[in-house]
């Protein structure tokens, strides 16, 4: 019941009902990458004529987060590539793609940057800082 209510009302746990429906009635499953997201287009590679180009979408595995499509799958979904990962035998991604980590907001692993409390720095007032004081 619990997986049936995420289906129908939130957006962020994998696809809506609205998605499911588009996605049987006018999508065409292209492939799947190692973290079990699926990627669809228009039925027969059709082009969209109100956006002049393909249509591209993506079902999370999880959580819907963007950050984890791949570097490759993420240029075939903004139409910069023709070929899939799958369809392009040699691929292999640049040094400077790093693979997927999930976002680490509020967690003891979150980026504390220098200065920052958090990271172990005083406060303002013990750095002998005052204020500002109108006449």
């Amino acid at each position: 019941m619990k997986q049936f209510m995420f289906f129908l009302f939130t957006w962020w746990k994998g696809q809506t009902f609205g998605t499911w429906l588009h996605t049987r009635l006018n999508g065409e499953f292209v492939g799947e990458d190692e973290f079990g997201n699926r990627y669809y287009r228009t039925k027969g590679g059709a082009i969209d004529k109100g956006l002049g180009f393909q249509r591209r979408w993506v079902i999370y595995a999880g959580d819907a987060d963007a950050s984890a499509v791949p570097p490759g799958w993420h240029g075939w979904l903004h139409n910069r590539v023709d070929v899939t990962p799958l369809d392009e035998p040699d691929y292999k991604p640049y040094a400077w793609q790093k693979p997927h980590q999930p976002n680490q907001t509020g967690t003891p692993n979150a980026h504390r940057p220098a200065g920052s409390i958090l990271a172990g720095a005083k406060s303002a007032g013990s750095a002998g800082y005052q204020a500002w004081q109108p006449e």
